[in-house]
């Protein structure tokens, strides 16, 4: 049984602990937040672009801690998943590692490239498990076409573009505050550039083009150049629409032999192949994002079990979808392409 304590309880810590409870050999043991009320079970604050409404958790048989080095000292706590906001990450991943625990960490992984690239090594010094939640490769529809690509069967990606837009988010004052979360260009972006490196791998340069609101990118268009023969692959994405825009993402992907289309404003998994047929493959677990993050949780959980970190959670990537972000950034600001 691996036992998991969840470090903050905001939104993204209560979804992790709603997806805790449908592990199978796992379960939450443990939750550490400095507000009293949310140790009580009063999660009303907690709301978030997703899930049920938040209200009153029963917590009985779940240890709470208010103090982070007293959940660090627990032994019977195998994982730590921490849920903080993105400025906390690496401090808590460092302190978490230098006691001995496996570490799964929400996106993104740390602020700054520097901060990831000491976590991935304090892992490999601590010889335990840095791993990094990025959700979407879960979400039904992006798993089908990371599962085609690198499976080959259609053949190699020629080209693709993808998309992930949001209104102006009234629910997180953190999103649009780069000294905390990177701002929209990283802690919305990142999904998107995880999912590129996952399945097209990490670009020669980027070029972007965007709006800076705050000192922040709130949005960008960029082209990723992977040089003569490589994909032409392109991706928009930000929190630059006013209210009433419901969250938008999905992809077009031009395979050899194949298309992929996806959107979640309309388009369901679409497959169209060289005879002309149109074909939505069958999903399991589409409609509901908590299954996406169970089966998140359950690669945590059987990453730990094995000692063998789950691809899809690689530290590594995750460092490498940072500083995808980070050049893109600087692209944007500068005019000019970025060497990756």
């Amino acid at each position: 049984m691996v036992r998991v304590g969840i470090v903050g309880i905001g939104f993204m810590g209560r979804i992790h602990f709603l997806a805790g409870q449908r592990l199978s050999g796992a379960k939450v043991a443990a939750i550490c937040s400095r507000d009293a009320a949310k140790r009580a079970g009063d999660w009303r604050n907690t709301r978030g672009n997703f899930g049920p409404e938040p209200g009153q958790v029963d917590l009985s048989g779940v240890k709470t801690y208010e103090k982070l080095d007293d959940m660090l000292a627990d032994p019977d706590i195998d994982l730590i998943d921490i849920c903080t906001v993105t400025d906390q990450h690496t401090p808590i991943a460092l302190a978490a590692l230098k006691a001995g625990k496996h570490v799964l960490v929400e996106k993104a992984i740390a602020l700054s490239p520097q901060d990831a690239d000491a976590m991935v090594s304090a892992a490999k010094a601590a010889g335990k498990l840095l791993m990094v939640a990025h959700v979407l490769p879960f979400f039904p529809e992006f798993r089908y076409a990371a599962e085609v690509i690198r499976g080959g069967q259609h053949g190699k990606v020629l080209a693709a573009h993808f998309k992930r837009v949001i209104a102006k988010p009234d629910w997180s004052s953190d999103i649009g505050d780069a000294a905390k979360t990177g701002g929209p260009a990283v802690d919305l972006h990142i999904h998107d550039t995880h999912f590129i490196g996952l399945v097209c791998g990490v670009p020669k340069q980027v070029f972007a083009v965007g709006t800076v609101e705050g000192g922040a990118v709130a949005y960008l268009t960029t082209s990723y150049l992977y040089g003569p023969g490589g994909p032409a692959v392109t991706c928009s994405s930000g929190a630059l629409s006013m209210s009433g825009r419901p969250f938008v993402h999905g992809y077009e992907i031009f395979l050899e032999r194949a298309t992929l289309l996806y959107d979640s404003g309309g388009t369901p998994l679409t497959l169209l192949t060289a005879d002309g047929k149109a074909a939505q493959p069958v999903l399991t677990g589409g409609g509901d994002p908590l299954s996406a993050f169970a089966n998140e949780l359950q690669a945590a959980v059987s990453g730990v079990s094995s000692g063998k970190e789950p691809d899809l959670l690689s530290g590594t990537l995750a460092r490498d979808a940072l500083v995808l972000c980070h050049r893109e950034i600087e692209s944007v600001k500068t005019g000019k392409p970025v060497t990756v």
